[in-house]
């Protein structure tokens, strides 16, 4: 449209009122699309002339008050474009078609892209189309609707519509629609005929339609069709449906579901419904849920916070970065949420162990654990105060929002989980350190644990102290000594394991992080030993930080992922490796005499030489014969090995000489192959994602041309040495 066309339209239409809206939507759009102007700019003219005008509603402003409009939208243009809006059509045209083609490239496409897995290489295309005008008069409208609720998944006919009015009216808020049922009783036989195409459309594409349509003068009008977006619960019930309808297969149903949402029925979600979202910062989601709660800053304030029974208070932990020294507050907190740290972060690991919503990496957070407080640009949030997180999309929001409870044993969710069971090809086993969590693993149907990670087992208040005796002792007599006050309480863990997975394999991981994991932190220790120094020089307490500080600044290396760590302590302290040997045995064969089938498989941490395993293989078998002799009775069991190392990988048939198994610790190989410190890269590899450097973050979507070839090479040599 130009000055001269909008004229000819006012005239042949014979309502000017239509053919100025018309054209001040066009250069509105046009100005905001094709030259980049906000749209704000647009908004601040026109809302100024409906006050002037006192004009509560757009459709208030007659054909003289938009050509005022038109002619402030040009001096807008003008101003920001640096030239008048232009008059040729064809000009029109062709700009308006580079714009789509530049939109690819923009930061909201690459994000689409991004989170639904397009590539970058697909491009997109132009439709150029007749127009069709919703805004001619009360005869005419338009709407967006579903063939389903998106929402709910209910069968029904769901959307919303405006009378005189365009697309942009129904989308953009700026007037309130109106159900699309009650189009039925303003128009019955354009709402018959629409329900008949949607249908007919629904049936064509064998999926919920999103569609758009518009009413000119009396008269129907399809723009668009195209699958419907949906939450995890319609996607289930929807799939459901088709089957029933004859619609769909049960194959074909099991697809129409991604596997994110079934976190709809999984863990609660965020009740967002009913006021406005103040979202303050994004990190990433480590683990999905939501959770709500007031901050607390360390893990002594959640446990004093968060209460007991009758009196329990819902707490979010806030922190820097967690610790395993946080583990008592993780464990009473509804949600954690940290500024630094990364998916495979100790935060992000532990809470997807426990079940609990995590958000970690949120860089836009200044947490002062000191002044317990944390600022996001200018706000600032104080202990007690109430926070948000949504552990699914990474979003952390100010205040107090209602949750919607978790729905695993939905009937739906069931259904569709029966109908995947002929078609799988893997089996699926889970993570669990505790009996709560194996037991959690087995409701959701899970044929064993992959990984049972012994060192969360000592974390608890009941132990951790042992842990530290162990590590400060100064002879093998002393270790042992403290090792054999953590037997008990770790046999007792793996019976518990054990009952909730009979029939079941257990694979278990013999110790692995870094001994100074178990121990306070460094920084802390000194602020107490000075604040002990001045209160009471001989105290107790004082001389036991000091012997824990020496003993941290010992243990201190450069890279503690690259250092003393997994197989490595086993070798330097077998006694260690020798009593989780003993703990696991010895339950094993207390629960096989209660009738309870089990097969454990002993893990041995970080190989990356043959000799090594053959040291920790041999402290593993030698002290499950002893068990054996000592107990009159054996069980059946597997030892062998994590590889989380390339060279393990290139040496794999070596170690399946003395490994029977193998695991792939894909977080530490991923590290190891890339030689990136996988708590440090989320300072630069959003950027790697952004440019398209990488196509996907190698620690959230696993790199198959590098690490993957790896794992394969390990799997061909595994199995030339152990045919299966």
């Amino acid at each position: 449209m130009n000055d001269k066309s909008v004229e000819a339209l006012s005239k042949r239409s014979n309502n000017p009122r239509v053919a100025a809206d018309s054209y001040r939507r066009l250069i509105q759009m046009f100005g905001n699309v094709v030259l980049d102007i906000e749209k704000a700019a647009f908004d601040e003219v026109f809302d100024a002339k409906k006050k002037q005008k006192k004009a509560k509603l757009d459709t208030d402003l007659d054909s003289k008050a938009l050509q005022e409009v038109i002619a402030e939208y040009k001096k807008v243009v003008k101003k920001h474009a640096k030239r008048d809006f232009p008059q040729d059509p064809r000009e029109q045209l062709v700009m308006a078609r580079d714009a789509v083609f530049r939109s690819w490239q923009n930061d909201r496409a690459k994000h689409y892209r991004r989170i639904n897995n397009i590539d970058d290489m697909l491009g997109t295309a132009v439709n150029v189309q007749a127009m069709v005008y919703g805004n001619l008069g009360d005869t005419s409208g338009t709407g967006v609707g579903f063939t389903r609720n998106p929402a709910t998944g209910t069968n029904e006919f769901y959307g919303e519509f405006l009378m005189n009015a365009q697309g942009e009216d129904v989308v953009s808020g700026v007037r309130t629609p109106v159900p699309i049922l009650e189009l039925k009783k303003i128009m019955p036989n354009v709402y018959e005929q629409l329900r008949e195409i949607t249908t007919r459309l629904e049936k064509h594409y064998k999926d919920m339609q999103d569609f758009e349509f518009t009413i000119q003068d009396g008269k129907l009008y399809m723009l668009q069709t195209r699958n419907g977006k949906r939450t995890g619960l319609a996607a289930v019930r929807v799939a459901i449906q088709m089957v029933d309808e004859g619609l769909i297969s049960k194959e074909e149903a099991i697809f129409r579901v991604e596997p994110n949402q079934l976190y709809d029925f999984l863990v609660p979600s965020l009740d967002e419904k009913g006021g406005a979202v103040e979202v303050i910062a994004k990190g990433l989601p480590a683990s999905p849920g939501a959770a709500v709660g007031r901050i607390v800053f360390t893990a002594n304030d959640a446990v004093t916070a968060a209460g007991t029974g009758a009196q329990k208070n819902p707490v979010i932990l806030v922190r820097g970065e967690t610790t395993p020294e946080d583990i008592h507050g993780m464990e009473v907190a509804a949600g954690i949420l940290t500024s630094r740290g990364g998916m495979t972060s100790h935060a992000a690991v532990v809470t997807r162990g426990m079940g609990k919503c995590c958000v970690v990496g949120a860089g836009e957070i200044e947490v002062d654990e000191k002044k317990k407080e944390m600022r996001v640009g200018a706000l600032l949030l104080k202990e007690g105060d109430w926070l948000s997180l949504d552990g699914t999309t990474g979003r952390v929001i100010q205040g107090r929002l209602g949750t919607v409870p978790a729905k695993p044993d939905d009937p739906d969710l069931q259904t569709l989980l029966q109908w995947s069971e002929p078609f799988r090809k893997l089996g699926v086993r889970a993570n669990a350190d505790i009996p709560r969590d194996a037991v959690a693993a087995r409701s959701f149907g899970a044929e064993g644990i992959g990984l049972c990670r012994t060192e969360h087992m000592f974390f608890a208040e009941d132990r951790i102290g042992h842990m530290r005796d162990m590590i400060l002792a100064r002879t093998e007599a002393d270790r042992k000594k403290a090792l054999a006050k953590l037997l008990p309480v770790q046999r007792s863990d793996f019976e518990g394991v054990f009952k909730a997975m009979d029939g079941f394999p257990v694979t278990i991981r013999l110790l692995d992080p870094p001994l100074h994991e178990f121990l306070p932190r460094r920084e802390e220790l000194m602020v107490e030993i000075a604040q002990l120094e001045i209160k009471d020089a001989n105290s107790p307490r004082l001389k036991e930080a000091r012997e824990l500080l020496r003993r941290v600044e010992e243990l201190h290396e450069l890279n503690p992922m690259l250092g003393h760590r997994g197989c490595r302590l086993g070798i330097t302290y077998p006694e260690i490796s020798e009593m989780q040997a003993r703990a696991i045995f010895e339950a094993a064969v207390n629960v096989a005499k209660a009738g309870v089938k089990v097969f454990p498989e002993v893990m041995i941490p970080l190989v990356g030489m043959m000799k090594e395993m053959e040291n920790q293989g041999a402290i593993v078998r030698e002290t499950a014969e002893k068990v054996f002799q000592e107990k009159g009775s054996r069980v059946e069991y597997l030892v062998g090995t994590m590889i989380e190392l390339p060279r393990a990988a290139l040496v794999a048939d070596e170690l399946a000489r003395s490994a029977e198994f193998f695991s792939f610790g894909t977080n530490d190989l991923t590290q190891t192959t890339f030689g990136l410190s996988r708590d440090d890269a989320g300072r630069f590899l959003p950027d790697y994602v952004n440019r398209g450097i990488l196509s996907d973050d190698p620690f959230q979507v696993l790199d198959q041309d590098g690490v993957g070839k790896l794992i394969g090479l390990a799997v061909e040599a595994g199995r030339r040495r152990v045919p299966r």
